[in-house]
């Protein structure tokens, strides 16, 4: 009987052990595999240049533009700035060179009402009609609507398109910003005549570029966003959106980018092109 256990014993251990050395050898077999098909996918980087956009990029890579926010923690996605890094997920060394194509249709958007706007106007800028704008939002008197509603602007409605401005000899009355200098032009023609230090917007904040217009002129308005509150801003002459070229009396720190986008100047000379320029006055931003 002892040898009998003896022997179902040692049995056992042998079954064991050829359990054993088949595990290590599916080990081995499994480790040899090549791991190329299961690496994660390569990341490029680049680097923002004037005139980029985020779509821009994103299908010059052939990303989406969606990856490309959410690959470097991007909230808005109209919000990029000259010499940032952005990872670019799945990518090469290289971008594919870039393609012309068609515009795209109109998508709509928000548009938050500021002083002075009407329901009319708003409609011409956005290229819809009033009664779209209020089947969109459920709007029963095109007279009643108030400075921070918020307007959804139906698929009939493209953003709004900066006025070309001619970039050769120019006549009449214009603005030149100049963002790497932070300086700020007052043009009749090609001479100068004035110029004024400026503090444009902060490299997560940046400014508008292109070319625009004078849309609206306020003595005095109230600024509110996300982290500041300013009330009777002075001398406010919006020429794109919600960017205005404005007086500031919360900084003297005029020379280096402090803005939410805005163009900051002191007080008095923003008074002085306050009454110097009028609505239709071209702006051009650049760096």
């Amino acid at each position: 009987m002892h040898r009998m256990l003896h022997r179902l014993g040692s049995a056992r251990y042998a079954s064991r052990g050829t359990r054993l050395v088949a595990a290590l050898v599916l080990t081995v077999l499994v480790g040899a595999v090549p791991l190329a098909a299961s690496a994660a996918p390569s990341q490029g980087t680049y680097i923002v240049r004037a005139g980029d956009t985020l779509s821009s990029i994103a299908a010059r890579y052939g990303v989406s533009t969606k990856t490309l926010a959410r690959s470097n923690g991007i909230a808005n996605v109209n919000l990029i700035y000259l010499g940032q890094r952005l990872v670019v997920p799945g990518a090469g060394s290289a971008p594919a060179p870039a393609k012309r194509s068609a515009p795209a249709a109109a998508t709509g958007g928000v548009y938050i009402v500021r002083s002075g706007d009407t329901l009319g106007k708003i409609a011409a800028r956005y290229g819809t009609s009033v009664s779209a704008l209020m089947r969109a939002n459920g709007i029963a008197n095109p007279n009643r609507i108030w400075v921070g509603q918020r307007l959804v602007i139906g698929k009939g409605g493209a953003a709004p398109k900066p006025a070309p401005v001619a970039t050769g000899a120019r006549s009449g009355r214009w603005i030149d910003i100049n963002l790497s200098r932070q300086r700020l032009t007052a043009y009749q023609g090609n001479t100068p005549v004035a110029t004024f230090v400026i503090s444009g917007g902060l490299p997560r904040t940046p400014t508008v570029v292109g070319n625009f217009r004078v849309q609206t002129k306020l003595r005095s308005t109230l600024m509110r966003g996300p982290g500041y509150y300013l009330p009777n801003v002075p001398y406010t002459m919006y020429f794109y959106r919600g960017y205005a070229i404005h007086g500031t009396y919360w900084h003297n720190n005029f020379g280096r980018p402090m803005s939410h986008g805005c163009v900051n100047m002191r007080t008095s000379d923003a008074g002085w092109l306050f009454n110097w320029a009028s609505v239709g006055t071209p702006v051009r931003t650049h760096w």
